[in-house]
């Protein structure tokens, strides 16, 4: 099962022209300023500008670009930081990227589910001891899962808590793999805390996909028949928090008995609509309008799903 805010940016050949070039003018300024990237992001930061040493060296190689409001920001900044002509850096960047319900719309419909390429999930289970982790039988049930998803006050994603029931259908299971996709990589790898009955094994992140893989091992091997409750979470630094493209979903490979997603929001930034939208094999895209309530979220439920993916977006 994979879990995940939202669809990492994918280049097109279009693109891969200017990304170059940004990558290219950036490298050779930075490369004159005689700056280290951690005393780049200093002064940055004492301008107001937030962006991780890992974001900077990502713009730099090449393999990232700035997309979001507050990245865009802070290239102006950073543009003054390497003492470099106002707009030289900025007029290298394609424009972003289309947002808005239809762009998510069309990406909920796609025949792929995954949002990012399978290679660099497979790279990750090999590295934790799972090679075989997507094709093989699994003797642990999810039975049970809810998530809570909170949005902060600038729209990005705070956290993410999950509570978990798994039944045994062999003896002896004691652990779970967790498949996280952070739908802003640029943002770095949130911080996963385990709060009930497990803790942290193997785990491994791909910087580059916001992709992280870690075993969750149970306090106890259970038994077949058994049931056993997990509760982990994971918490992103801000502000600016990540940007979640506006959804929170999970995609779910093997049937789930019950699945309760909960998106609660700041009172400060309550969308104007919000949509459950969910997708079974080759079935059309299933969407329904749901209600903020009083506590300013909204919720959905999904009984006896999948494979597929269950999620909800919203828009301002």
């Amino acid at each position: 099962m994979v879990a995940g805010s939202a669809a990492d940016r994918v280049t097109t050949d279009d693109e891969e022209q200017p990304r170059t070039a940004f990558a290219t003018a950036l490298r050779s300024a930075i490369a004159t300023s005689g700056l280290s990237l951690d005393r780049i992001q200093a002064r940055l930061l004492a301008r107001g500008a937030s962006v991780s040493v890992t974001a900077l060296s990502y713009w730099q190689s090449g393999k990232r670009q700035p997309e979001r409001q507050s990245s865009l920001s802070a290239v102006r900044v950073l543009e003054e930081v390497l003492a470099i002509p106002a707009g030289s850096l900025l007029s290298l960047l394609p424009p972003p990227r289309p947002r808005g319900a239809s762009s998510r719309r069309s990406r909920a419909t796609t025949e792929q589910p995954l949002t990012f390429p399978l290679e660099a999930l497979q790279a990750l289970l090999e590295k934790v001891g799972a090679p075989n982790a997507l094709e093989q039988h699994h003797q642990l049930k999810l039975v049970g899962l809810h998530d809570l998803c909170e949005i902060a006050e600038d729209g990005g994603q705070r956290a993410v808590t999950a509570r978990a029931v798994f039944q045994a259908g062999a003896d002896g299971q004691d652990r779970w793999l967790l498949v996280y996709a952070q739908g802003d990589p640029e943002a770095g790898p949130p911080v996963l805390n385990t709060l009930r009955n497990c803790h942290v094994g193997r785990a491994e992140v791909d910087d580059a996909h916001g992709l992280t893989v870690a075993e969750l091992l149970f306090d106890r091997p259970i038994d077949r028949g058994e049931t056993h409750l997990i509760e982990y979470s994971l918490t992103n630094p801000g502000p600016p928090y990540p940007e979640c493209r506006n959804t929170h979903y999970r995609e779910f490979r093997r049937p789930v008995r019950e699945y309760l997603l909960e998106v609660r929001f700041d009172p400060g930034t309550v969308p104007a609509k919000c949509w459950q939208y969910s997708r079974q094999g080759t079935s059309p895209l299933d969407r329904k309008e749901l209600k903020p309530d009083q506590g300013h979220g909204v919720h959905a439920v999904a009984l006896d799903f999948g494979p597929g993916v269950f999620g909800i977006d919203w828009e301002y």
